[in-house]
């Protein structure tokens, strides 16, 4: 029977593993890299099943440009592919795609399909499915400092909170109830450094090309024993 669980409005996943998985296997790691589209689809899956309203996933940090350059390209291929196939299931399921961080190190083709894809789904209102590529939480700070100043250089007043959270690139998504890490680390790897101040942890020793409906439906169980106070008292 199963258990009546709080759902979260929004939940990121740092999807961690995938290198290691291939590596058990004797492959290489472009292979885990692959595999994990089956455990992205199976969360989204879920995430439709359970009225989760935003999935956020971690695919592609502003370091992993330093990877070897096959691995890179590689996973920049996936990604593409991954969009093309994917968008008639965006538009069938209502899904509205995504993506966030820094463009300018991405090829014009992949630009150009990110671009399409938002556009023909921006409507769409059943989950919002956000993928963070080429993305860390102290560039999004730091870009929406600059963009203040920009917008603001004749008149230029102190920054409060709100200001910030207003000029992130997350600016208009509700900050993360639940954020869940794969394959045992337990960091957050400068990733929405600012947005997950008061965001419940969930770390598992699955690795992502493991992780499945059951998987998720445990971090979603862990989050309902959670007692969120923000600081307050109840």
């Amino acid at each position: 029977m199963e258990l009546d669980i709080k759902v979260p409005q929004h939940v990121t996943i740092i999807m961690d593993g995938n290198g290691r998985w291939a590596k058990m296997r004797g492959e290489e790691r472009l292979f885990g890299h692959k595999a994990g589209t089956d455990s992205v689809r199976a969360c989204v899956e879920y995430a439709v099943e359970k009225g989760i309203r935003y999935l956020s996933l971690f695919a592609f940090s502003e370091e992993n440009w330093e990877r070897p350059a096959a691995e890179v390209e590689g996973l920049m291929q996936l990604m593409l592919k991954a969009i093309l196939e994917e968008t008639p299931l965006f538009q069938k399921n209502g899904i509205r795609f995504r993506v966030i961080g820094d463009f300018s190190r991405l090829s014009d083709k992949l630009k150009c399909e990110i671009d399409e894809c938002m556009k023909l789904t921006e409507q769409n209102g059943v989950l919002d499915l956000i993928v963070f590529l080429s993305y860390s939480g102290k560039w999004d700070i730091l870009q929406a400092v600059n963009r203040y100043i920009a917008d603001n250089k004749d008149d230029l007043r102190p920054i409060t909170a709100d200001t910030i959270s207003s000029y992130l690139s997350t600016a208009g998504i509700p900050d993360p109830d639940l954020l869940v890490r794969t394959s045992g680390e337990q960091r957050i790897s400068n990733y929405m450094l600012w947005q997950t101040a008061y965001t419940e942890y969930y770390f598992t020793e699955v690795l992502w090309p493991d992780f499945r409906k059951p998987h998720f439906q445990a971090a979603i169980e862990a989050f309902s024993r959670r007692d969120r106070r923000f600081g307050k008292v109840k």
